[in-house]
């Protein structure tokens, strides 16, 4: 075991991502994608799609990382199971509240059948219900009323937000694109907007760690200007909380935000990882493991993880 005896059995999902990886002496070749939806939050491919999807696209490793749900970790884990060279590791991308901001936590190797992390994600879970359906409400009263209950039944039902609300309401009424819907209706600031009651990202951190996880800040500098000072502010409140790295290789940046990241990670020293935020059909311009066709992930960032995160547990 790698772990002292109190962490054996909640970070088991962790455990045996190790040992797998362990077994490779932590050398390993090839492209990686760290962030990754499936039709359990807002992406449209089911789980063990995605597996067949990144063995096609000649990926070592690939995280399934769904809104504030485990709901797909399962079938993604056992999709994997047996293949030669290939990586599944089970995460959740957790939305949170800094200041005015939202800033969203990746966590990876989580030990997702962790009573805790399912508590923490059912109370995200009602609160993103409730916000749903005041939105229903909203656009109901702006001419737009949906069957808002065909959302909440449907595999995304525990992550229903935006995105489901906006493709509704281009299959039945006259917008030509989500984007329109948005600018229309759904942005901050417009009619049917609903702001969401988010946790503190420190919470967020505590309860990745709690269950075994490593807590990466997903796109840092994503639509900041002012990029540098930007995320230093952001890491001296995260960093002393324990937030492990961040995703530094991602669809949207250009060299110059990546080397930024890059060398905060080096200043704070943090891990660095990286993905697609492929969401499939939702977003078709955005493919798996190379986003718009600039991103390469090595797979040995996640070499790196995951002794970094040995070096966590072993010695806590």
């Amino acid at each position: 075991m790698l772990f002292k005896k109190k962490y054996s059995l909640s970070f088991a999902s962790a455990a045996i991502v190790y040992r797998e990886w362990d077994n490779r002496n932590l050398s390993i070749i090839g492209k990686i994608d760290l962030h990754v939806h499936s039709c359990c939050s807002d992406g449209t491919d089911r789980p063990a799609e995605l597996v067949k999807l990144a063995r096609q696209a000649g990926l070592t490793a690939l995280a399934l990382t769904d809104h504030d749900t485990i709901n797909g970790l399962a079938e993604f884990i056992a999709a994997s199971a047996g293949l030669e060279n290939f990586t599944a590791v089970p995460g959740v991308e957790i939305s949170s509240r800094y200041g005015a901001r939202e800033l969203h936590i990746l966590g990876l190797f989580i030990n997702y059948t962790s009573p805790r992390l399912l508590a923490f994600l059912d109370q995200l879970r009602q609160e993103r219900l409730e916000r749903a359906r005041t939105m229903a409400v909203r656009l109901a009263s702006l001419g737009y009323p949906l069957d808002v209950e065909t959302l909440f039944s449907g595999p995304n039902g525990d992550a229903v937000g935006r995105p489901h609300f906006a493709t509704m309401l281009v299959e039945n009424y006259q917008f030509t694109t989500v984007a329109e819907v948005f600018d229309t209706l759904l942005k901050r600031g417009a009619p049917a907007y609903v702001a969401r009651r988010l946790p503190d990202p420190l919470k967020v951190i505590q309860e990745i760690h709690a269950c075994g996880g490593m807590a990466i800040w997903a796109h840092p500098i994503y639509r900041e200007s002012r990029e540098r000072s930007w995320a230093r502010r952001v890491l001296r409140h995260l960093v002393p909380a324990g937030l492990d790295g961040v995703e530094a290789y991602y669809t949207s940046f250009a060299p110059e935000q990546t080397r930024i990241l890059l060398q905060l990670a080096e200043e704070f020293q943090l891990a660095v990882t990286g993905g697609s935020d492929y969401h499939g059909s939702r977003h078709p311009e955005i493919a798996l493991g190379c986003g718009y066709g600039n991103l390469a992930v090595d797979a040995g960032l996640l070499a790196k993880l995951v002794e970094r995160q040995q070096t966590r547990y072993i010695s806590a």
